[in-house]
């Protein structure tokens, strides 16, 4: 026996279907392969004031490779681009005070300088990233919280990376 509700279901899944490939939907990967290409290497130039937040930039970078752009990372010589990676020095700004005049809130601000090399040409492009954090008020911001602040504020900094990428696709498109 047919059940309703299943019918409902792949009519509705017909539907959403026929919409999306009528419309013309591209997705960002598409547009950001157009530009990177299908295999990418990466390089992280080590921050002297903070070498255990570029690593985890540079993990965050071959993340976003491979769920955003949905390619491959390769060794430099058989790469169509290579992107280099440069965190310029986080800066932090307190952003909340209470009523005794003591910080309670900073925004970590991270500024990364991304590089594209690929056989036609060289490109950069400087994104930022920030991350709003608060402490307890006249308190020391220990290494963990810095730590964690770098680091969603780098996230947020490759996003806008991608972000640029695909757009940069997009208009190369039309």
């Amino acid at each position: 026996m047919i059940n309703l509700a299943n019918v409902k279901t792949i009519f509705f899944a017909f539907i959403l279907l026929l919409i999306l490939s009528g419309c013309g939907y591209t997705p960002n990967a598409k547009f950001s392969r157009d530009v990177l290409g299908e295999k990418i290497s990466t390089s992280v130039i080590i921050s002297a004031q903070d070498p255990q937040n570029t690593v985890v930039m540079k993990d965050a970078v071959d993340k976003a490779i491979i769920e955003v752009f949905h390619s491959s990372l390769v060794s430099q010589d058989r790469s169509d681009s290579h992107l280099v990676i440069k965190m310029l020095t986080p800066v932090y700004t307190p952003i909340v005070y209470d009523e005794n005049g003591f910080v309670t809130g900073y925004r970590m601000s991270v500024f990364l300088n991304i590089t594209k090399h690929s056989k036609e040409s060289s490109k950069s492009y400087n994104t930022k990233g920030f991350h709003d954090f608060s402490v307890a008020p006249n308190a020391i911001v220990t290494d963990q919280d810095r730590f964690k602040a770098i680091n969603f504020a780098a996230q947020r900094a490759i996003k806008a990376f991608v972000a640029k990428v695909s757009a940069e696709g997009a208009r190369a498109k039309k």
